[in-house]
């Protein structure tokens, strides 16, 4: 049941970041987050008791009062990038599901699961600065804002190179310098993207998401980073061809499309290569045929953080190990 649960909420979280326009402030977004200051540039880092002014993802200008010290996250993807940027120490609080680093785990929950956060909770902690995510419902990011809480929302980026952004965003409200972060997480995916560019042939690729119905599993589709990084790291997503982001499969449909390579993201829930072998009428696919069934970190996809170059790089690992022997 716990399992059941969870899987739920993760599809729904999944589900709405998906569909950003539905979960955005009812203010247009901006087309790019900028980080404004209130007076003229400063010639040096802002200090702490510098008021800085931002543009969110929403069109809203956010004031600090300084570099903030206290900050809750309402996602793991923000949690992710809040501690990557240098700014981990500064965050107070978290939702339910930041797991990720090992650390975020020893900081105080929010709640957040099934989408249910605990805003007296959140107001216990006095943020001076709350990160929201696409995940995220106007609803609570207005009702925190009515209790006198700054919120930043940042929007899912749609491409690595908009990850990148966020992370820049990040940095410059929590006074870090983030460039040597960004320049390396280039690099990788630079050299990714050199190795896949010899590809002559690219496998079909199923990712399963989640499979408690085995005969209509779930999978990644068009506009997801699933999606994405199976094209980037040189495969094809079967997925693709849905009218849904998050498509369920029926067998049969997966059979037609018989891929070359299964990608277990429900590996994190006991999904083995095993299992999937066993699975009555799998037993003509490609991919089980030749064993070409891979378990992978779903959270390296799913989340929009600074992972997503780790995952890049596992699944062109698995589509195309004779490139990196």
């Amino acid at each position: 049941m716990l399992r059941k649960t969870l899987i739920l909420t993760f599809l729904l979280a999944l589900f709405i970041a998906g569909c950003g326009p539905a979960s955005t402030p009812t203010v247009e977004p901006a087309p790019t987050p900028t980080a404004v200051p209130a007076t003229q540039p400063p010639t040096e880092a802002p200090t702490e008791e510098a008021s800085l002014t931002f543009v969110d993802d929403a069109g809203r200008e956010i004031t600090l009062d300084g570099i903030p010290q206290r900050i809750v996250s309402l996602a793991p993807s923000n949690t992710e990038i809040l501690f990557a940027v240098g700014a981990g120490p500064q965050v107070v609080g978290r939702d339910e599901f930041s797991d990720y680093p090992p650390q975020a785990a020893q900081i105080d929950s929010v709640g957040g699961s099934m989408g249910e956060f605990s805003v007296e909770t959140i107001v216990s902690l006095k943020p001076d600065l709350v990160l929201a995510a696409e995940i995220n419902t106007p609803e609570l990011i207005h009702q925190l804002e009515d209790l006198g809480l700054k919120v930043y929302y940042l929007r899912n980026p749609t491409t690595l190179e908009e990850m990148y952004t966020n992370l820049e965003t990040a940095a410059a409200l929590t006074g870090h310098d983030v460039s040597d972060l960004v320049e390396s997480l280039k690099a990788r995916v630079a050299a990714v993207d050199e190795k896949i560019a010899t590809v002559t042939e690219r496998p079909s690729v199923f990712y399963e998401i989640d499979a408690s119905d085995p005969a209509k599993p779930w999978t990644y589709g068009p506009g997801t980073f699933g999606d994405l990084l199976i094209e980037r790291a040189g495969g094809v997503n079967i997925g693709s061809v849905a009218s849904d982001p998050y498509p369920q499969l029926s067998l049969e449909q997966i059979v037609v499309a018989n891929p070359s390579v299964i990608v277990l993201g429900d590996a994190m829930w006991g999904v083995t290569v095993e299992s999937v072998q066993a699975r009555p009428g799998w037993e003509t696919i490609a991919a089980v045929q030749n064993g070409s069934i891979f378990p992978i970190d779903d959270n390296l996809i799913s989340r929009p953080g600074p992972r997503l170059v780790d995952g890049l790089e596992a699944l062109a690992k698995i589509l195309h190990p004779e490139l990196f022997e």
